[in-house]
């Protein structure tokens, strides 16, 4: 059963993982690319066919996918990075940054997922490089009109985290990113 993810306050995440098309815990929604659910895995072949994976892919239609924030590509995670000492940021100070952006958001008036569509130029402003690099990726990619927004609001939330004021380029390329569904599956 595929899990409609609901709008948070902050971008969800999306996962594409091996296995059948459903919902999980760890995630708003989780989408397999194939019927086997080996595709793109690692350690075990897909069986299926070109034409087997986009028909599979095809059940899911471009509007669902354009009201999804941000789509990220989970791989399996090595066993030896599960046991391993890594040394990555804790949750604690993860949360205290998304507490920071949250306190941010909210002095503006609005979340950035709630962020109004005749507000979105306003809040979510461009500098000319930032301009220059969405442009190029609606024209790429052939956004809709909602894409472009999820994405300014998925740029303006990069900055928040980072405590910056201006929304940059780099922030609309991350945010471009996140929307790897558009082009790997879907095109």
């Amino acid at each position: 059963m595929l899990g409609i993810p609901r709008q948070a306050d902050i971008a969800g995440p999306v996962a594409i993982q091996s296995g059948t098309l459903d919902s999980c815990s760890s995630c708003s929604c989780c989408l397999h690319a194939c019927r086997c659910g080996f595709w793109g895995d690692a350690t075990r072949e897909c069986r299926c066919t070109p034409g087997q994976i986009q028909q599979y892919l095809g059940k899911i239609s471009g509007p669902l996918l354009d009201r999804i924030d941000i789509h990220v590509e989970v791989p399996a995670v090595p066993y030896q990075e599960l046991r391993g000492n890594s040394t990555g940021e804790c949750s604690a100070d993860i949360s205290a940054r998304v507490q920071r952006a949250r306190q941010v958001q909210q002095a503006r008036g609005y979340y950035n997922s709630r962020i109004p569509a005749r507000m979105i130029r306003k809040l979510c402003a461009l500098d000319d490089a930032g301009e220059r690099t969405l442009e190029m990726a609606v024209r790429r990619m052939g956004l809709s009109a909602r894409a472009h927004d999820r994405i300014l609001k998925v740029a303006r939330t990069m900055a928040d985290l980072g405590g910056l004021e201006g929304v940059l380029a780099k922030h609309v390329a991350e945010a471009v990113q996140y929307r790897s569904l558009d082009r790997n599956y879907w095109s």
